[in-house]
């Protein structure tokens, strides 16, 4: 593709990745068929060739419309379209690039400016989200049905483990949401590692991975936020910690891109490509250590696997949770279009809920068509959307397994 940017943006490093982002694309169109939005809507602008084609437009000088905006905020960033690509084509990247861009320049509602502040506030910081979880849960039976089917009931808290001084070490993202939403779903995780003699340490300074912030347009605010992760894990990991252990695969496939989001920024570029490298799903550290792993007690043997994008396009793990599942003795149900977004994508299902709510009704449809009587996934986001409606529990893969000692 042939491209003329503006001069506002081709002489800087966002300018310089764009362009080389969008002379990869040659329009061959194998994208559309992966692209959740596309096949639902069938409309080229709300597919990645033509949002690729649209930033295009706002890179080469065209003021950014009410249209553009629309159509970037229905992609839901699964990187799909990504994993298809014969070219190579970085679309999430462009994505991220585009939406800052129209995000400066076309002014929003001032209803989408209150919910998008309002996201942007609440969903990072940790106790401000419980607190008002609880409130929600507490006045759960008065709420409005869709706000209703939104607060579940709140789960047991098990303990964590005690405290023992293992030669392996690992640090544990325990999340912004994920505490409150699962809270057994943390100290399980931690329960693992230490019956495999890895100590877990906790970091509770640590702060939003910067996804959300990184998603709706806000680049500035999600590098803040990985600046204040890094230097609250660097003396960890100068210490000997071994590993950053991220139990949400969307904020894993996050902390994967610090090292290009601080590229240029000179007193953490380094370290950023250091957390990036350690930065690991469980399923990395876990798989070598199958035998000394058995199904939960509580867990049924028959289950479908909901493997989330972060998972199988920006962490490229596909079908590893799965292997070691069925290695165990779970008997995974076929799922049909597996590759294609539940709708939650983060706050998606929040700002596109009407798409949010198709897709999801197809997913639940595919995973539900060989009657599992679980449903397992590797993210706290697809675990929540899919739990507000799904007939059966719907569960994280690590809950589903623990240490064998037989």
């Amino acid at each position: 593709m042939q491209t003329r940017l503006a001069d506002f943006i081709k002489d800087t490093p966002e300018g310089r990745e764009a362009d080389q982002i969008l002379r990869k694309c040659t329009h061959c169109g194998f994208c559309l068929a992966t692209c959740p939005t596309y096949r639902l809507l069938g409309d080229e602008l709300d597919s990645p060739r033509g949002r690729i084609y649209q930033i295009k437009q706002v890179l080469e000088g065209e003021r950014p419309s009410a249209s553009i905006q629309l159509h970037l905020d229905r992609c839901l960033t699964c990187r799909a379209c990504e994993t298809t690509c014969p070219s190579g084509v970085q679309y999430g990247r462009l994505a991220d690039l585009g939406r800052s861009l129209v995000e400066q320049a076309q002014p929003r509602s001032a209803g989408q400016r209150l919910m998008q502040r309002g996201l942007r506030v609440v969903l990072p910081r940790r106790r401000l989200f419980a607190t008002l979880l609880a409130i929600a849960r507490a006045f759960r039976p008065l709420l409005p049905m869709a706000l209703r089917t939104k607060v579940r009931p709140s789960g047991p808290a098990p303990a964590w483990p005690s405290a023992r001084s293992w030669p392996r070490k690992a640090l544990l993202l325990e999340g912004c949401v994920q505490p409150a939403l699962e809270p057994s779903l943390n100290p399980h995780t931690a329960r693992l590692l230490d019956g495999l003699g890895i100590e877990v340490i906790r970091t509770p300074k640590a702060v939003c991975c910067g996804a959300i912030d990184q998603h709706l347009g806000h680049p500035h605010a999600a590098r803040d936020h990985m600046r204040r992760n890094i230097d609250t894990w660097w003396p960890h990991l100068e210490a000997g910690a071994e590993a950053i252990v991220v139990n949400a695969s969307g904020c894993g496939a996050q902390i994967k891109e610090y090292a290009h989001q601080l590229r240029a920024d000179p007193h953490y570029a380094a370290k950023a490509k250091r957390v990036a490298e350690l930065a690991l799903d469980p399923i990395e550290l876990l798989e070598a250590h199958a035998d000394n792993l058995a199904p939960a007690g509580d867990a049924p043997r028959r289950i479908a696997f909901q493997a989330p994008c972060t998972l199988q396009h920006a962490l490229r793990l596909t079908g590893r949770v799965e292997r070691l599942l069925t290695g165990l003795g779970f008997e995974l149900m076929p799922v049909a279009d597996g590759a294609i977004c539940c709708g939650s994508a983060g706050t998606y299902s929040v700002l596109q809920p009407r798409l949010a709510g198709r897709l999801r009704a197809q997913k639940l449809s595919n995973l539900m068509s060989g009657e599992p009587r679980l449903i397992a996934t590797a993210n706290i986001g697809c675990l929540t959307h899919l739990a507000e409606v799904s007939s059966v529990p719907v569960r994280h893969w690590l809950e589903l397994i623990d240490i064998n000692n037989a």
